[in-house]
């Protein structure tokens, strides 16, 4: 029976600040090997049986970021689902269901931002689950606890269903005590949040228990738009949709839920303290990345993405150390980073949302310096690149190659710079740049006004649809 994997890529991964930001969640970051979360999460399911190419759900601002990663790895998307605003699980679910021709096939809906080990022992329990889901049951797979966590669901296992149990109840997120009580009885299992259900059994249950989300989503997706690989359901109609997740609107409502346990490695990457736990630790308990000197350290998670980190006699520490950020924290207050995250929302500053490095489908920019009427950035465009063709009405940039070529356009000029040459882009000129080169171009750019948002951009063409 074929399966079709929905990849969901939301969510902004607040827990894992500095480096997890909502511009660049975690999802879309090397968190525990080279690759990111996302590529990570698309190259285990090569060589799992009957598998098609997955749809990967995202939300429009991060389209690029999941192209570009997939197409890193060879991974061609059947579909990239764009939601202009999450309304939780369930819809992005349904949306899917919805794409697909055969509505008989399975859909194996899971998150972009797992980890997972032992793949071998993960595509059995996906083989075991689909079996089930083939004859109409709603499957997740439940994890053996190992300790008594209170950010996880629980599941309560009834009977057994083959490699399986009936799910007697779910339990939302318990408190402390519940939570030990539950490890003391045995016989539950933390909530993955991996589900695996046939795609037309999915829509009618979901009929049967929130007729609303469906009847609205399937608005949404009758009017969507489809630019290559990115379909766009109908904005309006999306926002409507009521928000609901999958296990609140199917999983504890049906009579046909099953759980299987999960025998392989599985941890959501929740927290600092979750990388710990995963990393390859020395002989004193620290995990080390990046440019880290530790001495007479034990227990700690340090991570540099640049600046040298020198740890000497700290004990159960997170150090995380970016451009514009630093955080330190005790191991066992990590997860409460989240209140530092609501501080820069409520101060209105940016470093809870964007890092100094911007992604765009063209390539980068990094913000380098900034005072009154002026800015300084350094942009990157990617070989055969490049930017919108624009203008700005409140500022004038000043372009210093530094290395590669660019290609210019100004108002009804075009030029060719090389390293060491520079154009100036007066207020409220028509320009363009772009590298017609076979390696990477390298600008330095000057802005001066009174404003430099990126609201404050005109485009009149664009290779990448932006507006």
């Amino acid at each position: 029976m074929p399966i079709v994997p929905v990849v969901l890529c939301g969510g902004s991964g607040t827990r894992l600040w500095p480096l997890s930001r909502s511009h660049l969640p975690k999802q879309f970051l090397p968190l525990v090997s080279e690759r990111t979360m996302l590529q990570e999460t698309a190259a285990r399911l090569r060589g799992l049986a009957d598998a098609q190419a997955p749809i990967a759900i995202a939300n429009d601002e991060h389209r690029f970021l999941i192209a570009e990663q997939l197409r890193e790895i060879s991974c061609a998307p059947q579909a990239i689902l764009l939601e202009p605003a999450g309304r939780g699980t369930a819809p992005a679910a349904a949306a899917a269901a919805l794409l697909l021709s055969d509505r008989t096939s399975v859909m194996l809906v899971l998150a972009a931002d797992h980890a997972i080990t032992d793949l071998p022992r993960f595509h059995a329990a996906i083989g075991s689950a689909v079996k089930l889901a083939s004859q109409g049951a709603f499957v997740v797979f439940g994890i053996t606890p190992s300790s008594p966590h209170t950010g996880y669901g629980y599941i309560k296992q009834g009977a057994p269903k083959g490699d399986a149990f009936v799910v007697d109840r779910f339990v939302e997120k318990p408190d402390l005590g519940t939570a030990q009580r539950f490890l003391a009885e045995g016989g539950y299992f933390w909530n993955s949040g991996i589900f695996v259900f046939r795609a037309d059994r999915y829509l009618a249950e979901l009929e049967r228990h929130r007729p609303d989300v469906v009847k609205q989503v399937k608005r949404a997706m009758a009017a969507a738009q489809r630019d290559v690989d990115f379909v766009r359901p109908e904005r309006a109609a999306f926002l409507a949709v009521p928000d609901d997740s999958i296990d609140r609107a199917v999983m504890e409502r049906t009579r046909d839920a099953a759980v299987v346990p999960a025998r392989f490695g599985w941890s959501d990457v929740g927290s600092w303290s979750a990388l710990w736990t995963l990393g390859v630790k020395d002989e004193l308990g620290n995990v080390s990345q990046g440019d880290v000197l530790a001495r007479d350290s034990h227990g700690s998670y340090l991570r540099s993405e640049g600046r040298l980190i020198a740890a000497v006699g700290v004990e159960n520490l997170v150090i995380i150390e970016t451009s514009d950020a630093l955080l330190v924290s005790t191991r066992e207050r990590a997860d409460d980073v989240k209140l530092a995250v609501e501080e820069l929302k409520r101060s209105r500053r940016t470093e809870h949302a964007i890092h100094r490095r911007v992604y765009r489908p063209w390539g980068y920019y990094e913000s380098i310096d900034a005072g009154e009427r002026f800015q300084v950035k350094r942009l990157m465009v990617k070989p055969g690149a490049r930017l919108s063709l624009q203008r700005h009405r409140r500022r004038a940039e000043h372009w210093v190659v530094v290395s590669g070529e660019a290609k210019v356009t100004r108002g009804d000029e075009e030029l060719r710079l090389t390293a060491n040459q520079s154009t100036y882009i007066p207020t409220g000129a028509k320009h363009r740049l772009e590298n017609p080169g076979t390696e990477p171009l390298f600008v330095i750019e000057v802005q001066s006004g009174d404003y430099f948002g990126e609201d404050d951009i005109e485009r009149f063409a664009d290779d990448y649809h932006r507006t």
